[in-house]
Parts: structure tokens; sequence; C-alpha cells
């Protein structure tokens, strides 16, 4: 994608496209299930600290990384042949960044009605109700902060859940943008170019989110400011 954004030469092959959308719709998935399984963690974290270690053990974390995997591999591969079988008009032109259910529905010439099902449902399913039980699990751990006093504790609990709730924001926000969008030109496209945020920019800021947390890497950030501040005096 990055390619054809920065060449001269928009053009994609079929078996590109379809690549991208597998890839697409895999890592999409998996990352929503994935986000869904960290909030648990949050909520066992700060609302079950002393069973902590008995609960989230090391057997349970590989079977629930291995289902956010099987579940992104399985959504992918039940969406993506019935979208790739959609008849295309002949113009064959994307109005998007990116090959994506809803560009590719909307370049169809034909009958859509049951892929703008699956995509509903499949929405339901891997958007809705991962945030639902996100929301859940944050009201819970929202309800035990407020009836911490020690300031010390709120300040351990914020960074337990903080920059997991600032990549969820942005993932979510932008993901119901595209794919939760109502049917007119506008929201189209808006909801293109927040695809390719989504596709380009939370890609690129969540390694940087979650390694803030890294002791090491705020030290050495504090470094390396420190010395740009240095440089700039002398």
């Amino acid at each position: 994608m990055l390619v054809h954004l920065w060449g001269p030469r928009k053009i994609i092959s079929f078996l590109g496209c379809s690549v991208q959308l597998f890839i697409f719709l895999f890592l999409g998935t998996t990352e929503c299930v994935l986000l869904t399984v960290m909030a648990f963690d949050r909520y066992v974290a700060v609302c079950q600290p002393l069973h902590y270690a008995t609960i989230i053990h090391p057997r349970l974390c590989r079977q629930l990384a291995a289902v956010a995997w099987v579940m992104g591999l399985v959504q992918s591969a039940v969406q993506t042949p019935p979208t790739l079988r959609l008849p295309f008009c002949p113009h064959r032109q994307i109005d998007d960044f990116v090959c994506e259910v809803p560009s590719l529905i909307q370049l169809s010439c034909g009958d859509t009605t049951y892929n703008e099902i699956q995509l509903a449902v499949s929405s339901v399913i891997f958007l809705v109700m991962p945030l639902t039980l996100i929301l859940i699990s944050y009201g819970a751990i929202a309800r035990v902060v407020l009836r911490i006093n020690s300031a010390v504790a709120w300040r351990k609990a914020l960074g337990t859940c903080s920059y997991h709730l600032i990549v969820v924001t942005l993932f979510y926000s932008l993901v119901i943008a595209v794919y939760l969008q109502p049917k007119n030109p506008y929201a189209q496209k808006r909801g293109k170019f927040f695809g390719l945020f989504y596709a380009v920019g939370t890609p690129l800021l969540n390694p940087l989110i979650y390694t803030l947390r890294n002791k090491e890497v705020k030290r050495a950030l504090r470094r390396l400011l420190g010395k740009d501040r240095d440089s700039r005096k002398n």
C-alpha cells in the first residue's frame, strides 16, 4: 500500500489486492480480540491483584493469544472469498487507499446484499462485542479505583491502564469510522482517510505507546532529550 501511495503507478493486481485484503482482515480482527484480552488482563491486575499470578498464568496467556490469532484467521478466510467473488464494475477503480471490504463492495456492480449482511454481522461480532467487553472491564476498574484513597495506588492503576486505553480509543474510533459509517458520499470520503490512518498511523504509534511503559525506554528517552538540550546550549 505504501509503495502505491509513494510511487506514480496506482495499479494493483487482483492477486495483490486479494493478499492485501486477507492480511488486512486477519490482522485487524486479531487486534480486536487481543485488545479485549488485554482489557481482561487490566481488570484482573486492578480488581484482583492478589490473584493475578494465579489467574493470568503463562498457559492461559498462550491460549488467549492462540484464540486471537485463530479467530483472525477464520474471520479473514470466511469474509475474503465472498468479497473477491463480487462482480466488479468494468472500470475497476477502487475509491480507497487499500483493498478492504467496504471499498470492494462499493466497486461491485451486482447485488451486494449478502456481503453487506456479512460485513454487518462480522462488525457486530468483532467490533461491537469486543468494545462492549472492554467498556465493561473498564467500568469495573473505575468502580474499584474510585474507592481507593491512596494517591500511589491511583498512579499505579493509571499507569496500568492508560496506555491500553489510548490504543483502544485510537484503534476503535478509526475502525468504527471505516466499518460502521452511514451510506453517504461524505461519510465514505471521510472513512477513506480514517482508513489510511488506521492502516498506517496506528501500527506506527502502537510500539511507541506501549514501549513508553518500559523504564529503560523512558531513561533512554530522557538521556536523548538531555543530550539535545546540552547540544543546543553549547
